[in-house]
């Protein structure tokens, strides 16, 4: 429900919006995220995905961005030598292996430089995220976690777009850092420092 509001409530800010005749911007990409869970014995991740968005220009150095990424993963394997007792129940030695994904919905300010070929900007994005991947590891071990976390998750970057014509245009990357604050019930941690990489083709539309 707080996903489909936010959406819900964004979209009709952006069409209700007294300078949506300024050029928007829709965008889809290819994304790579390096994932770094606080969970000892859990490696960081490689998440392989894609998504899109759309853009609003404000003038001409301005923008309110919406931010939509799916991933996959690799398996995620921890090994636990001793045992590990939580409040939620005590996890036995062994090796536990599961699958992982995660999705992240993020809106904020774009500024920008452009000229007649290229746009560069840099962005500051916030909004939250989800992944299954705390969870089927949790339940691999025996341990009972509510799977629905949705916590704050914050993007800090930019990246750089070549236009090919005045409809058409390809992002050749866009870097960002990714805050997310998952709770690790075995560490009390909940802050995951994560980067993104992103590439894919733009759409114009308004404006010149």
């Amino acid at each position: 429900m707080r996903i489909s509001y936010l959406f819900i409530v964004s979209a009709a800010m952006v069409l209700s919006s007294s300078a949506f005749a300024q050029r928007a911007e829709i965008f889809g990409d290819y994304s790579y995220m390096q994932f770094n869970p606080t969970l000892t014995g859990l490696q960081s991740r490689a998440f392989n995905g894609g998504g899109g968005g759309a853009a609003l220009n404000f003038g001409h150095l301005f923008a309110i961005k919406g931010d939509f990424q799916g991933y996959g993963s690799t398996d995620w394997t921890v090994t636990v030598t001793s045992p590990i007792v939580t409040p939620q129940g005590t996890v036995k030695p062994g090796t536990y292996t599961s699958k992982a994904n995660m999705f992240t919905y993020l809106f904020g300010p774009e500024v920008h430089i452009k000229t007649s070929r290229f746009k560069v900007f840099g962005e500051v994005l916030f909004g939250g995220s989800n992944t299954s991947g705390y969870t089927n590891l949790y339940k691999a071990e025996g341990i009972a976690l509510n799977p629905s976390q949705h916590p704050f998750t914050m993007a800090i970057g930019g990246g750089l777009d070549v236009k090919a014509n005045k409809h058409i245009g390809f992002r050749l990357g866009e870097f960002d850092y990714i805050l997310s604050r998952f709770t690790n019930v075995f560490t009390n941690t909940n802050n995951q420092n994560n980067f993104r990489y992103l590439g894919g083709v733009v759409f114009y539309f308004g404006g010149d």
